[in-house]
């Protein structure tokens, strides 16, 4: 394969001729036929050695070139060689790569045990000793401004999404029983969180995970015992911690998986990775950023002393409150008492009892004129209706003379004589019989007569 990337065979080289099934030996029944595909492969009809590799070269070689990235972490130079071993940022893989000198006199700076570079790899297999090496036809190298760059298109784009929300941001607990640390193994970091953490609250207790927290393996670690904390329900808030470094050591903390980790989990985190300056992306999308682990363990746990004194504050607030409400309360019973109306009680029933009285006898003067006027109208009434009595009439010396069967004799001519009469007086009555009628006597209008 050319060092250009051209990557094509010329006619009749061994790829070509990999394609092409050969006879190898014969028996009475004539030559035998290799198999065209190694499924068709059998132990009566195997391939010889020499075409699986040059089909292996002939496959490979057809494979495009790629773009990867990763860590340089062996360099070793030869005349026209140098074979380098790349490694992966975030897990535990490393492949070995062999560049021509031609591509390396093109880098603007030598390789360097730990530098972040990009190439372009293809594939190439070696028919003789059947090793497989990748071929690097370009290589770059990935520079500071360059990884800015990336964290920032990459916050650019998990801000869209939506995951630096505040809305999403979960409260911390006010006073957290157990609190998970995933912190370097036996750092200074976990130390500070340790020490002072305890210092204010001597009560908390601490699940701690010792990851990487740089380089391979970081954001794998991190994440997995991101996970295993929040699965845990007597955990009540997750610190990630570090004691800050270069760029590149936190890069880690930049990657899309342990944002998006940080993001999904049901329990608070704090995000305590570096120092004021550095701000990785998981201080972005975490719920409380601290700028030192040491300001996250004071800002995760309140002080015991300042409590303390916050509820001797509060208690004596609560005593003078009291105290001024009895004064106050005091003070206004003793206005009250000192009104007339609580001086002198019996006041109140004083004065009820002059209206009692007044409203009394215009009751009283009231009825009895209602009575005297009804009284003058009664016999007044009585007055009229004996004026008008049949009795009366009598009184004045009229009579009144009835027949026998009781009617009232009205006309002289019309009683018989000898009629038995009953005569009443004003007083009593008198039985008489009726002679002739008189003769100068004259019809009387009945009118007159009653």
């Amino acid at each position: 394969m050319n060092s250009d990337g051209a990557g094509q065979l010329p006619n009749g080289s061994a790829g070509a001729r990999a394609q092409e099934p050969r006879e190898v030996g014969s028996t009475q029944a004539g030559p035998t036929t290799l198999p065209a595909t190694a499924a068709e492969t059998t132990a009566d009809r195997p391939w010889p050695l020499h075409l699986l590799s040059e089909k292996l070269k002939a496959h490979l070689e057809r494979a495009p070139a790629a773009w990867v990235e990763g860590q340089v972490i062996e360099v070793n130079r030869r005349a026209a060689m140098c074979f380098v071993t790349l490694r992966d940022v975030d897990a535990e893989v490393s492949l070995p790569l062999t560049i021509r000198g031609n591509v390396l006199s093109r880098l603007e700076l030598p390789l360097e045990h730990g530098s972040r570079v990009v190439a372009q790899l293809k594939p190439d297999f070696w028919l003789k000793t059947g090793r497989l090496s990748m071929q690097t036809w370009q290589i770059r190298q990935v520079g500071l401004g360059d990884l800015l760059a990336r964290i920032e298109r990459l916050r650019q784009s998990l801000a869209a999404e939506g995951l630096f929300a505040a809305r999403l941001r979960k409260p911390l607990p006010l006073l957290p029983h157990r609190i998970g640390l995933i912190t370097g193994r036996g750092s200074d970091a976990m130390k500070d969180v340790l020490r002072n953490a305890s210092l204010r609250w001597p009560a908390v207790e601490f699940e701690v995970r010792e990851v990487a927290v740089q380089g391979v393996g970081c954001v794998g670690q991190v994440t997995a015992a991101l996970a295993e904390l929040d699965a845990m329900p007597s955990v009540d808030v997750i610190i990630i911690t570090r004691g800050g470094g270069s760029l590149e050591d936190l890069l880690p903390f930049s990657s899309e998986e342990m944002v998006r980790a940080v993001a999904a989990a049901r329990t608070p985190v704090v995000s305590a990775i570096g120092h004021e300056a550095d701000r990785p992306l998981l201080d972005e999308v975490a719920d409380l950023r601290a700028s030192t682990p040491t300001d996250a363990a004071k800002r995760v746990v309140p002080d015991v002393a300042e409590e303390f004194q916050r509820i001797q504050q509060s208690r004596l607030q609560l005593s003078r409150a009291i105290d001024s409400l009895v004064s106050r309360e005091t003070e206004r019973l003793t206005h009250l008492r000192s009104r007339p109306v609580l001086a002198q009680p019996e006041g109140m029933v004083s004065v009820r009892v002059d209206d009692v009285e007044r409203l009394r006898g215009r009751a009283r003067l009231a009825v009895t004129t209602a009575v005297a006027r009804d009284t003058d109208r009664v016999h007044h009434l009585r007055s009229q209706i004996r004026s008008l009595s049949p009795q009366n009439t009598l009184d004045r010396g009229y009579a009144v003379v009835q027949l026998e069967d009781g009617s009232i004799a009205r006309d002289a001519g019309a009683t018989p004589p000898g009629a038995l009469l009953k005569i009443r007086l004003a007083r009593g009555e008198l039985a008489a019989s009726a002679l002739a009628p008189t003769p100068s006597a004259r019809p009387t209008d009945p009118k007159e007569t009653s």
